[in-house]
């Protein structure tokens, strides 16, 4: 078994219990009263208290769409995308990039969001329309 992790910086474990795990229904582990990991979709975050690393003034551009580096995210079933999307108009979220598809009727078609964390760190949520095309070129 593999299974991704990435260890970042949180300004508030609360704000941050929170969003992880009642907005984007992320079970929670082990903890102290400095760091905290979730179940991320399958794999492993832990949030650790601290300075936040700031975004690049520097975007990417996908598809004539500035993207915010850094940022890390998951890809997820096609549904379930949608369903976490319709949660998440629900819940008022300022979208960085809204739900949207990219690269529609090519190989890698994807539905993807960007959106922060409460401590402002950049999270890409994707789902590829046919999950095989994830490397293809």
């Amino acid at each position: 078994m593999s299974v991704f992790h990435l260890a970042f910086t949180v300004t508030d474990l609360e704000s941050s219990r929170k969003f992880y795990s009642e907005l984007l229904g992320c079970k929670e582990g082990r903890s102290s009263d400095t760091w905290v990991d979730f179940n991320f979709f399958g794999n492993q975050l832990s949030l650790h208290l601290g300075e936040v690393v700031k975004r690049s003034k520097t975007n990417s551009n996908v598809e004539n769409v500035s993207v915010p580096m850094p940022h890390f995210g998951c890809v997820l079933d096609w549904n379930i995308f949608y369903n976490l999307a319709d949660k998440l108009q629900s819940k008022d979220i300022k979208f960085i990039i809204k739900p949207s598809v990219r690269f529609e009727g090519l190989p890698g078609e994807q539905a993807t969001m960007f959106f922060e964390d409460t401590s402002g760190n950049a999270i890409e949520l994707k789902a590829y329309r046919h999950p095989s095309e994830v490397f293809s070129k």
